[in-house]
C-alpha cells in the first residue's frame, strides 16, 4: 500500500497562490492513479484534480479548471497541486488520494488518503 503525505498549506489572501506537494512511499505506488480532494467546513469532500504517474489521463473538477494544475516528479515520488487566484471558497482541508484508477478515484473508492492539510483564503 501506498503512503502519502502532503505539505504545503497555508494561509493566503483573495487571489494569491499555494503549492501544494504529497510525497508518496511504499511499493507499487507508480501504477496508481493519484489526486486531490477537498473538505470545507460543514462540507462534504470533494474532488479537485487527478493523474496518473505515467502522465494523462488529467481531469480537474469544474470549479478549479484554469486555476490548478496537477503534476508529479517521478523523481521524487511527489505530486504537486498548483493552486493559482485563489478565492475564499477555495477554503478547506486538501488530501492526497491514490486509487488504482481514475474511475475508482472518482467513485471515491481511494487506496491510500494523506493525512490532509489547511488551505485558508482570506477576503
Amino acid at each position: 500500500q501506498v503512503q502519502l503525505v502532503e505539505t504545503g498549506g497555508g494561509l493566503v489572501q483573495d487571489g494569491g497562490s499555494l503549492r501544494l506537494s504529497c510525497a508518496a512511499s511504499g511499493r507499487t505506488f507508480s501504477s496508481y492513479c493519484m489526486g486531490w480532494f477537498r473538505q470545507a467546513p460543514g462540507k462534504e469532500r470533494e474532488f479537485v484534480a487527478a493523474m496518473y504517474w505515467s502522465g494523462n489521463p488529467m481531469g480537474y473538477a469544474d470549479s478549479v479548471k484554469g486555476r490548478f494544475t496537477i503534476s508529479r516528479d517521478n523523481a521524487k515520488n511527489t505530486v504537486y497541486l498548483q493552486m493559482n487566484s485563489l478565492k475564499p471558497e477555495d477554503t478547506g482541508v486538501y488530501y492526497c488520494a491514490a486509487a488504482l484508477s481514475y474511475t475508482t478515484l472518482l467513485a471515491g473508492r481511494i487506496s491510500s488518503w494523506g493525512q490532509g492539510t489547511q488551505v485558508t483564503v482570506s477576503s
